[in-house]
């Protein structure tokens, strides 16, 4: 098995820890440590190692599951990572009768593209991946593309909604027809969902559209809590229980401190946290917007804390771009290169608000000194 390196993690050591701001940030603003009961009792593990049942068992009611049908992980990029060795090929955990513990339906992943890079490069390095594109600007889901591209071997389709890096929120009929191909070819739909809680009005999860469904998230993106590396997968028994033979050769479980702060934020802190993380997307969303306007740059408005913006005239491609933002300004970019779009670069807008507005005047200087001729130069 090989796996390609991660180009944006990459690019983010590269910068990040010498930068001054961090303006490729997909998440919302971290909170503070200080607002939940940080003593968890002894620090033993967290066992059963799939996560405390009472509470996978309030999380299972999010989605109209059971506790048996969710598995804490370690974050999503765990989540994701154990959802695709559950469900690409009959290799892995099996259980006492030594019959594979999942479904191992396929080696075939349809993936829509751009994305998260894990997203294509973990199926890819163990099974074959085809691609479904979003094409700009829109960035729009094409139910009929993704029916095309699965075969009677695929095991999965992939999407993440609101997707990164565009911020385009697929709506909810083009996600179903989705999962209805899914089911047709006895494959499972799973859904990336860590953004979706930023959405003022969330779709339903995947998870609950009917048994194949999946969804994956973390208490990362939306609630700002980068830090604990908390996340679950949500889906049928039979792959969680797979995931969970997986996972006792990962991380085991997740730690006991990061559980005891998830269920505060799950219980009722959670409205407060939501709100107010929506309150800053919000105002962010609508300042970068007038900025990109206003230096003659375009992108899709975004659900989430990313947009995928146009690069400016004057330079050769993204990378180009953010490596003399980062030199010069010491703000870092995601290049759109990372994704597939080298015309395209990516903010994270879900920073302090005093924070962001330093960022866009540091960006606009580079773009106004490099010349291009269709920015408006009346302020940030």
């Amino acid at each position: 098995m090989q796996i390609e390196p991660f180009g944006l993690e990459r690019w983010f050591a590269e910068y990040e820890h010498e930068a001054e701001i961090m303006f490729a940030e997909s998440g919302i603003r971290s909170i503070e440590a200080d607002r939940f009961d940080l003593d968890p009792g002894p620090l033993d593990y967290v066992i059963p190692t799939n996560g405390d049942p009472s509470f996978r068992a309030s999380v299972g009611e999010r989605y109209g599951r059971s506790g048996d049908e969710v598995i804490f992980t370690c974050g999503t990029q765990e989540a994701n990572l154990l959802a695709f060795l559950s469900l690409l090929g009959d290799d892995g955990p099996v259980d006492g009768a030594g019959v594979p513990a999942g479904t191992g339906s396929g080696t075939h992943a349809v993936v829509v593209t751009p994305t998260y890079q894990a997203l294509h490069a973990v199926p890819a390095a163990f099974g074959e991946v085809t691609r479904v594109e979003l094409e700009p600007p829109a960035w729009r889901l094409d139910p009929d593309a993704i029916a095309s591209a699965t075969r009677d071997d695929t095991a999965v389709i992939v999407i993440n909604n609101p997707n990164n890096p565009t911020g385009r929120y697929h709506d909810e009929t083009a996600m179903r027809e989705a999962y209805g191909t899914a089911v047709e070819h006895d494959a499972y739909l799973l859904c990336d969902e860590v953004y979706r809680l930023l959405a003022e009005d969330p779709q339903p999860p995947v998870a609950s559209y009917g048994p194949n469904g999946i969804s994956t998230t973390s208490l990362t993106k939306a609630y700002g809590l980068a830090g604990l590396r908390f996340g679950w997968i949500a889906g049928a028994q039979p792959v969680v229980n797979r995931a969970w033979g997986w996972k006792d050769y990962t991380t085991i479980s997740t730690g006991l401190i990061d559980q005891h702060v998830a269920k505060q934020a799950l219980g009722r802190r959670e409205k407060r946290i939501l709100q107010e993380n929506r309150d800053l997307a919000r105002r962010n969303r609508r300042r970068v917007s007038e900025w990109v306007d206003r230096m003659g740059l375009e992108w899709h408005e975004p659900v989430g804390v990313n947009g995928f913006v146009t690069i400016p005239e004057g330079f050769t491609d993204a990378e180009a771009f953010c490596r003399t933002v980062v030199e010069d300004e010491s703000v870092v970019l995601a290049p759109g290169t990372l994704f597939g779009h080298p015309d395209r670069f990516r903010v994270g807008f879900g920073l302090p608000t005093e924070e962001l507005e330093e960022a866009l005047m540091r960006v606009r200087r580079v773009i106004t000194d490099h010349g291009n001729a269709t920015a408006d130069d009346g302020g940030t």
